[in-house]
């Protein structure tokens, strides 16, 4: 049977969405994106006849594409809990997505043959390792990680991983328990409030374009090494020059439990070499760019 399906579970999501759109143009398959809509919302879907939206759990994945199963080329898993300091407060369902879904999926890639492209994060593995016990979400990431390198180990089992660094850009999440630095700081921008920095400010972190975050992705599947990608920038910022690049009025905020210091680019993973991959877009055009639309409004 011709594998005619990718399948994005996310796709409704900020990185999914865009990762959809760049499919279609450059490939004739035909997508199906899993989203249960915690963080993904339907204003991201694309219209196309090529695209087939199912709102579902991935723990239920088995069912939802079991007449699909044997079609399917590839599966993008980027529908996972993916905030530090909220999966504190929301640790349940941070283990609902991130260990019992994620896991069901490596299972359901590994018993059909698909292979699996997943996204990984630097808060994961940063600092040598040591981060991952910061928070719950970067233990479920690093843990489902391990599961992944025993998995091709004792299986052979064939899977990408790509490590995503604070990700921006249209379609990005501005408000709410989910919302992204940038999305934050661009929404309070525009209703003229203070930028809230958590103390001390000077954490720093790399940012990356979500151009040059799903051209890696699509690079990665279209290659077919079966290796360990990061895309980031080579520039990194602190958390207060990025918000001193809007030129507008700053509020400290308390310190935050998992909070992470610094976010050096990813060096090693497990038993793999990571591949660099640098995106070409810089935090500080974008931003300067986005404050010349806003104020032609």
């Amino acid at each position: 049977m011709k594998k005619k399906y990718i399948i994005i579970t996310g796709g409704a999501g900020f990185v999914g969405s865009n990762l959809i759109e760049l499919f279609l143009k450059k490939t004739n398959y035909k997508i199906i994106s899993i989203d249960d809509y915690s963080s993904g919302n339907k204003k991201n879907h694309i219209i196309n006849p090529k695209v087939k939206y199912i709102k579902g759990s991935t723990s239920n994945i088995f069912k939802i594409l079991k007449k699909y199963k044997k079609s399917i080329e590839s599966l993008f898993h980027f529908g996972e809990f993916s905030r530090i300091f909220q999966s504190f407060k929301m640790f349940n369902r941070c283990y609902q997505s991130n260990s019992i879904g994620s896991q069901t999926v490596f299972k359901f890639c590994l018993e059909n043959k698909i292979r699996l492209i997943y996204s990984a994060t630097s808060a994961s593995i940063g600092n040598y390792g040591k981060d991952q016990n910061l928070s719950p979400y970067a233990y479920s990431k690093a843990k489902n990680l391990e599961l992944l390198e025993n998995l091709k180990l004792w299986f052979n089992f064939k899977f990408e991983v790509i490590y995503f660094y604070n990700v921006y850009g249209p379609k990005q999440i501005s408000k709410g328990n989910m919302a992204t630095v940038i999305g934050i700081f661009e929404n309070q921008y525009c209703l003229k409030k203070p930028l809230t920095i958590v103390k001390p400010g000077t954490q720093t972190r790399s940012f990356t374009h979500i151009d040059d975050t799903v051209k890696t992705c699509f690079l990665a599947w279209k290659l077919k090494k079966y290796k360990h990608y990061s895309i980031s920038h080579k520039k990194s910022y602190s958390i207060d020059q990025v918000a001193r690049m809007f030129n507008t009025k700053i509020k400290y905020l308390a310190p935050r439990k998992g909070e992470r210091y610094a976010s050096a680019l990813t060096s090693f993973s497990y038993n793999n070499k990571v591949t660099k991959k640098f995106g070409k877009i810089d935090l500080k055009d974008y931003i300067t760019s986005f404050i010349k639309g806003v104020q032609k409004l």
